[in-house]
Parts: C-alpha cells; structure tokens; sequence
C-alpha cells in the first residue's frame, strides 16, 4: 500500500502526492499501523485569499477525524465582497477627481460647514470631508464681530454654507483645503481699480507694514490690501506700530493690483499733498518759522552741497534751456522725510526765469535756484533724465 500525503483547500481545490513503498520502504510499516496527518487550508477571508490551516487525521483503516483545533466555520461558504464597498470607493476617487478639477479650473465652490477645530473648518466636499484654515477665512467674519474670538466665530458658522476655492486636492495624501480669500478675490478684485480710495480697518500689523481690510459699497469687508511702512506717511518712519493700530479706521488708495498674486497694494501718503508738488513756501517759510530750527542764507559757493547733490547740479547745467544751478540757503527741518538726498519740486511755475528745487536727506534742507527758459514740466522731465543718467 502505498503511503501518500494531502493537501486540500474546500471550496476551491484539492491536491494529493503520492510517495511509493519504494521511496521509503524501511518506513512502511509505521505508516500503516499509525494514522496519517492531513492539512487542510480554507479561505477567511475569500477576496483577500488568506487560509487559516487545519489538520485531518485518516487511520489506515480510512476513517476520517478533524483535528479538535478546527474552527466552526471550516466548511462554511465564504462571505463575498458588499458591492456598497466598491460604490463607495468609486465614487470617493471620483470626487477627488472633482477637487482637482476645481483647483484646476478655479472655480468656486459652495460647501457647506460640519465642524471645526483649534486650526479651522471642516467642509464637506461630496464624499470627502476638506480643511478651510483660519487664515484663509475672508475678513467679512472678523470685521463683522471683531469682539469675538475666532473659536467662536468658527462655532457659528457650524451647518451655513461658505464660498471658497480649491488650492490643494491631494488624493494620496487626502489633503483637501480650501480657501475663502481666493473665493472673495475671484468674485470682488473686479470691482476695484488702480485709484480707487477705500475705508478700511486695520487688521494687523507687522514690521513692513499693516494689512487693511477694505470696505466695500455693501458694508462689508471682502478683501485685504498691504500698506508697505513706505506708504503710510511722507515722514520718516522707524515702527508701523507707531502710526498704525490693530482696529484702526483708515482711508486707503488702491495704488497696485496684482491679479496672479491675489494681492493689493495700498498707500496712506498718496491721499496727501504729493510733497514734490507742494510750493517751498510751506516746506521754508520765507520769515524763517515753523518748520525750521534754523535758516542760513548766502552764495551757493558758501554751502557744501549735500551728499549726492553736487553731481546733480552739474548734470542738470547740461540740460538744454537750464543756465545756471546754484544753492540759495540751508536749514534744518523739524520733521524727517527720508535719510536718502530728495528733490521736491515747487507746484509755482518759474518767475522771469527762475525755478525753486529743494534738496532734502534727513533734516538738513537746502534751496537750489535754477535759471531756465523751461517750465515746470520740462524742468520736471530734465530732472528725471539727470537722475536716470546719475548712479
């Protein structure tokens, strides 16, 4: 009788090898007094192909015994796969593949808010649930409650529907943000143009500068422009923080749109009188007072032209229809400009052939005289030919 060994897997199939007497004769008689050990594999999970492994035992005389270790279900049918689970998972991809679409196209869209934590909202994306941070909220929610904090904010936008856009629609990673400044740049950037003068409150401030949220005709604040530390006064100054304010209602002029970027550029100086336009007579009184300590008259030779200046004067003397460039007088200012040398044009056309420059760096002024067949917008033009031409 030959001795033989088996492997059998139910439910899909059946595999027997045969090892002949020949092939282990010295160990043949063992074999047929003693019963023989069977492995049996059945499947637990069907679509996954894993076996739990049993034992069969059949004596010689080929009654068949399952080992005690046998589970209940061994001959049970397996469960096969909820078709619900791949719906599901097809239409999950199928969503995601909407969310690119939208980071693609930029479109917005309107999702509606289920919950939030300490970073920001979570808003339902068809079958996918995406994040809205807090720094991506539009300005509308603070300026219109600024008592509250942002977690009570957050709280109250709990089941309302919010407009954003798609800037990251990450499948592998599941990452889905959204953002609704970029909502509110789409839809209000339209209405604004270069020029436009707006109210707006301040929403805070850094070291180069404050960020004002402007008011738009339906009394909210939709979008957020910059007012770089250069912009916020004609005078000198050291700390935005000095002039400016978390809170702060301001007027703002739109001086700088940038569409890619989805940023505003705003100025505060530019509302004022444009100190290279104004007459000297309001920078150096003609009696001495007000704005300066200290006023010294006397020929041009007399006075050390500024740093940078001297070279100025010579190259402006070279300009068709300017004969002569001298410095008249010098003093002190009581307010800062700019430490760099600056000329200020006066808004007065020339009187028999004279024209008034004023060179200014930091508080030190000094008047330059300029004998021209020009006007003021000639001289204006020869004065920035001199400037292009001097390094």
């Amino acid at each position: 009788m030959p001795i033989f060994s088996a492997t059998a897997t139910f439910a899909s199939y059946t595999s027997i090898s045969f090892l002949s007497a020949s092939q282990s004769q010295s160990h043949l008689s063992p074999f047929l007094n003693f019963p023989h050990k069977f492995t049996v594999k059945t499947p637990w999970q069907w679509q996954h192909h894993h076996y739990h492994t049993h034992k069969l035992l059949i004596s010689a005389s080929g009654n068949t015994q399952i080992d005690q270790n046998l589970e209940s279900g061994l001959l049970q049918r397996p469960t096969p796969p909820d078709p619900q689970d791949d719906a599901r998972l097809a239409r999950r991809s199928s969503d995601w593949k909407a969310a690119k679409a939208y980071k693609d196209s930029g479109l917005i869209y309107n999702g509606r808010v289920e919950g939030y934590n300490s970073g920001g909202l979570r808003v339902r994306f068809y079958s996918i649930l995406g994040f809205l941070p807090f720094p991506e909220l539009s300005p509308v929610h603070t300026c219109k409650e600024p008592e509250k904090p942002i977690q009570e904010i957050a709280r109250g936008l709990v089941g309302s529907v919010i407009s954003a856009k798609v800037i990251l629609a990450d499948e592998d990673n599941k990452r889905l943000i959204f953002s609704e400044k970029e909502g509110a740049w789409s839809k209000f950037s339209k209405q604004i143009n270069v020029g436009d003068i707006f109210e707006g409150k301040v929403g805070y401030v850094e070291d180069y500068g404050a960020f004002v949220h402007l008011r738009f005709p339906d009394g909210l604040y939709h979008l957020t422009g910059l007012i770089h530390i250069s912009e916020v006064s004609w005078d000198l100054v050291q700390d935005v923080r000095d002039i400016l304010k978390v809170g702060d209602q301001v007027r703002a002029k739109v001086v700088g749109i940038d569409g890619v970027k989805s940023r505003l550029t705003l100025s505060i100086k530019q509302l004022e009188e444009d100190p290279l336009l104004e007459t000297l007579d309001k920078v150096i009184p003609q009696d001495g007072s007000a704005d300066l300590d200290s006023l010294s008259g006397g020929e041009g030779d007399s006075i050390e032209p500024l740093p940078g200046l001297e070279t100025i004067l010579e190259e402006l003397q070279q300009e068709d229809g300017i004969y002569d460039v001298r410095i008249s007088r010098q003093g002190f200012e009581k307010r800062v400009v700019s430490q760099d040398l600056q000329l200020w044009l006066s808004n007065a056309p020339p009187t028999n052939q004279r024209f008034t420059l004023l060179a200014r760096a930091g508080r030190q002024v000094q008047e330059i005289h300029l004998t021209t067949s020009l006007d003021q917008e000639g001289i204006k033009k020869a004065l920035q030919r001199v400037l292009e031409r001097v390094p």
